[in-house]
């Protein structure tokens, strides 16, 4: 019966304004997983969980305090008024002092549930203010005495009632209000001269059947709550690992495995979005496309494992050479790397592939055999699409460059060739 969370209605957890919930680690995934395997009975929320559960039900449960109290009191001071027109001033005079302790306490609950506050605070407030609202309506019927006396405590456990099942609290605050009632109404039974002790008793114990009752389904709302609330958080949380696998898929399918680079199918995808679908270029770009020199005989004399090696230790310098917030690599084929630079020129471009091939044979990796060096090195063609100029698609960028890389091969290699142009000198 120790059900310590607030409570919301099943049904009314709205997603678009939560509290953000950070549930992703294992410890609190096998907790929601292991109550939700329990009897819903026996469901309880504990740390996290339970801190999650209160700020969550917060602002629902306090809207609802909130406009109970200001209905309570308006309707309060509209009986009285009724009570001041229509029934004799000698009945209606000693009503005024206990009747107008009611809204004065209703509106200093309203006010202290107006924003978060400590929990022992608001629970205080709540259980000290509502024992004053139900002493000021019993004390009503007790000033005017007569039919009034027993009708008042009846509205009593009425109020009562009405709090304890719409009111979404703690447990703990459900029971302790529901026995303040049922004390009051079993005191002033007692107190009542026209009733006998064993009339008092029995009525009470009638009366607390009801209130036992409306407990009792006010804790099953409570844990319903909280099993919706428990799902609503695996669900989500299976989400979002279902978004990051998908993430990670993703990730892998435009990601070449061995250099950590952007695959030729990501190159196509971002070229495409670049050029917006069409063959507008983004406003002048630049392409590299990339060659290592002699790649088969180092597979050849080295072996595929030294290959492997140098094509990761390549794929470094490139992209220690271009503009990491602007630039695109690409593992383009075997050992072939695309780089596209955007907002370059001819110039620009050009002393970009020169870094590139003048830092990978400055990284002396061994080729042995080969006819250009004993070093790796880098034949690099270069296209440029200028501002001004004709539109190119992104095809026809990439023939170019590769044109230029095919005439900067067959003039021997390690050097960079901008297309339609000469060669530029190792």
């Amino acid at each position: 019966m120790d059900v310590q969370e607030n409570a919301v209605p099943i049904g009314s957890l709205n997603t678009s304004k939560q509290v953000p919930l950070h549930v992703q680690d294992p410890a609190a995934m096998a907790e929601i997983e292991r109550l939700l395997t329990r009897r819903t009975r026996d469901i309880r929320l504990k740390g996290e969980l339970r801190r999650l559960f209160r700020e969550r039900s917060w602002s629902r449960t306090a809207k609802i305090v909130r406009a109970w109290m200001v209905w309570v009191a308006l309707l309060d001071v509209l009986t009285l008024s009724l009570n001041m027109l229509m029934l004799p001033r000698a009945v209606t005079v000693p009503m005024l002092p206990p009747s107008s302790i009611l809204p004065a306490v209703a509106m200093a609950i309203a006010v202290v549930w107006q924003k978060p506050r400590a929990p022992w605070l608001q629970g205080l407030s709540l259980i000290a203010g509502m024992f004053l609202i139900l002493l000021s309506i019993a004390l009503v019927g007790v000033s005017a005495g007569g039919e009034f006396y027993e009708r008042h405590l009846n509205i009593m456990l009425f109020v009562a009632i009405t709090a304890i099942i719409i009111f979404g609290i703690p447990l703990a605050w459900t029971v302790t209000i529901a026995v303040l009632a049922l004390g009051l109404y079993l005191v002033f039974q007692l107190l009542n001269p026209s009733l006998e002790i064993g009339s008092a008793v029995a009525a009470t114990l009638f009366f607390a059947s009801g209130i036992i009752a409306t407990v009792v389904a006010r804790r099953t709302m409570t844990i319903l709550a909280q099993k919706t609330f428990l799902l609503e958080l695996r669900d989500r949380c299976r989400v979002a690992e279902l978004a990051d696998a998908n993430g990670r898929l993703e990730h892998l399918a435009r990601t070449d495995p061995l250099t950590g680079l952007a695959n030729r199918r990501w190159m196509m995808e971002t070229l495409d979005r670049l050029w917006g679908g069409g063959t507008k270029c983004p406003a002048g770009a630049a392409m590299l496309m990339c060659d290592i020199d002699e790649f088969k005989n180092l597979n050849d004399r080295l072996g595929h494992a030294e290959g492997d090696r140098c094509l990761v230790e390549v794929a470094d310098i490139i992209q220690d050479c271009v503009r990491r917030d602007r630039d695109h690599v690409a593992r383009y084929g075997g050992e072939e790397f695309l780089v596209l630079l955007p907002g370059l020129d001819a110039r620009g471009a050009i002393a970009v592939a020169e870094q590139i091939r003048k830092s990978v044979e400055a990284g002396t990796f061994p080729n042995p055999g080969s006819r250009v060096s004993p070093y790796v090195t880098l034949s690099i063609g270069v296209a440029v699409q200028a501002p001004a100029a004709e539109a190119a698609s992104p095809e026809q960028l990439q023939r170019q460059a590769d044109a230029a890389l095919y005439l900067a091969k067959q003039a021997g290699r390690n050097r960079v060739v901008l297309h339609g142009s000469v060669s530029s000198s190792i």
